[in-house]
């Protein structure tokens, strides 16, 4: 089958970034820059020069959707939109970022009053809508999102955050390689030309950015990269050869394993509904999608209930999505002109999974209760790189290291006969009332480090994601890495691992939920 080609309906928050587009200078002039051209056109050493200023990679903003955890149900909706507005003007911002080098060296104040500011404005303007919205509703809208509408400029590293959030998860924490810091990515601020300087030597005329690295200029870079067999022993106890995480020998011990394929279908969009319901575009990434064949931007609960399922058990419609891996090597794929792909620099040949398991465990302390139909779960955080990795949740390995070495914030390089793993172990703790929360995440939450439930949650059953892909090994030349492999991200992510995050919307039909629940709370292997 071809590529998912439904007819889009039109957007309601934002609109998509053409392939090309115009930005207006310091000077009030405009030029037309291909945002994303490939970084081997600049030769092999485009990331290495530098600009006289301060080196500014991306661009940092408050995630003000996750301090929203109080929205009446009347005002998700515009909240929802004016939250996806928000991401709309990181993404413009980060791309005038990206095409202004020379004009940044020039001018040290550039990045602030030409991009940083003007963004702030209208932030603020927006979380000043979001407070009407939910005043208006009888809600109490905080004071304290004013202080959210300022944005920085931050380097190619991982921010230090406290981590200690990440802990209570079954298996899929507490294996952070070091602080996550990348260092060394000595491209950042680089004079690359904002097509009007032509005398310095160091302008390539194109307006593009190629101080992060890859094939687009925004990531990855060889620092994201670790050798796997030099990478010391520290996957958690309990962690089986295959990366998923046994749940003890007490409790709920059962599995079930549904099996939905590996998109071979190619069911592609850059919509999310869980967080941007009627948004087109509104992941800015290109998204995979197994199980329920009818999730878009704006995809009720009755379409999704009522959709083709790819699901062997026909009574399993829930649908499963993650961002798309790509392999870098000078190709692009279907999407290299489209929002979400190409020209939000997301490029190169899309990966699909060789295998692709879906399995959901138990609770190491008792039974746990049936999920209810509709319910939608987010884990990881496709922002981590500038939020930090408090919600950073996923792991990276290879086939045959899974249950020694498992990595948050590096690309594992396998070796000869090894392919590359991406595991994720959803929260297993639900509220027992709301399908889905403000900021998508408080009405669900991971287990206490006991393995209970804290403040009356109710155990449901654990989705742990396996992908594993054959990938070729990419190599570090003269501290430069050559086709490497990435996950899409938003393009001020930097295509950082750590943003790698997974959606799960449960669809499953009463009676095969019920099967589940049985199988897991009597100790069965079912499929």
């Amino acid at each position: 089958m071809g590529r998912n080609t439904r007819k889009r309906r039109t957007p309601l928050a934002t609109k998509a970034i053409a392939a090309s587009a115009a930005l207006a200078l310091g000077g009030g002039g405009l030029i037309w820059a291909n945002f994303y051209a490939s970084a081997h056109e600049s030769g092999p050493d485009q990331n290495r020069t530098r600009s006289a200023g301060v080196q500014i990679a991306t661009i940092d903003c408050p995630d003000v959707g996750q301090k929203l955890t109080e929205v009446p149900g009347q005002a998700r909706g515009e909240v929802d939109g004016e939250l996806a507005t928000m991401d709309q003007q990181i993404t413009e911002a980060y791309q005038r970022l990206a095409t202004t080098r020379d004009a940044q060296a020039r001018d040290a104040a550039f990045v602030q009053n030409t991009i940083l500011q003007p963004l702030k404005d209208r932030r603020k303007a927006i979380i000043d809508r979001i407070q009407l919205e939910i005043n208006r509703v009888g809600g109490n809208a905080s004071e304290d999102l004013d202080n959210l509408s300022g944005c920085t400029g931050a380097p190619a590293e991982q921010p230090q955050t406290n981590d200690g959030e990440t802990g209570q998860d079954q298996g899929g924490d507490g294996q952070d390689q070091g602080d996550g810091q990348d260092q060394g990515q000595d491209g950042d601020g680089q004079d690359q030309g904002d097509g009007q300087d032509q005398g310095d030597g160091q302008d390539q005329g194109d307006g593009q950015d190629q101080g992060n690295g890859g094939q687009a200029g925004n990531g990855p870079t060889a620092e994201d990269f670790v050798d796997i067999t030099q990478v010391q022993a520290n996957a958690q106890p309990g962690v089986g050869a295959n990366g998923l995480k046994a749940n003890g020998r007490s409790g709920s011990r059962g599995t079930f394993t549904t099996r939905c394929g590996t998109n071979s279908n190619d069911n592609h969009n850059t919509d999310n509904v869980i967080v941007a319901p009627g948004v087109s575009n509104g992941a800015h990434h290109l998204h995979d999608y197994v199980g329920n064949q009818n999730n878009d931007a704006f995809a009720s609960d009755q379409d999704l209930a009522g959709a083709q399922t790819t699901c062997q058990n026909q009574g399993d419609r829930s649908s499963y999505f993650w961002p798309v891996l790509r392999l870098q090597d000078g190709t692009q794929d279907f999407d290299q002109n489209n929002a979400g792909g190409g020209t939000e620099g997301n490029v190169g040949k899309i990966l699909e999974p060789v295998q692709a398991q879906l399995k959901f465990v138990g609770n190491k302390r008792g039974p746990v209760v049936a999920m209810p139909q509709a319910l939608r779960i987010i884990t990881g955080d496709a922002k981590a790189f500038v939020n930090g990795n408090a919600n950073a949740n996923v792991n990276w390995s290879c086939t045959g290291f899974e249950n020694k070495v498992q990595l948050k914030d590096k690309y594992p390089i396998c070796p000869e006969g090894s392919d590359v793993v991406r595991t994720t172990n959803f929260q297993s703790c639900w509220d027992g009332q709301n399908i889905d929360s403000a900021n998508h995440r408080t009405h669900v939450a991971f287990v206490q480090a006991d393995g209970t439930c804290a403040n009356g949650f109710k155990a449901i059953p654990q989705l742990q994601v396996r992908l594993v892909y054959d990938v070729p090994p990419p190599t570090v030349e003269n501290g430069q890495v050559v086709n490497p492999y990435a996950v899409d991200t938003f393009p001020e992510q930097l295509h950082k691992p750590i943003t790698d995050h997974n959606d799960f919307i449960n669809f499953f039909s009463t009676r095969l939920m019920n099967k589940m629940v049985n199988c897991i709370n009597n100790g069965q292997r079912c499929a």
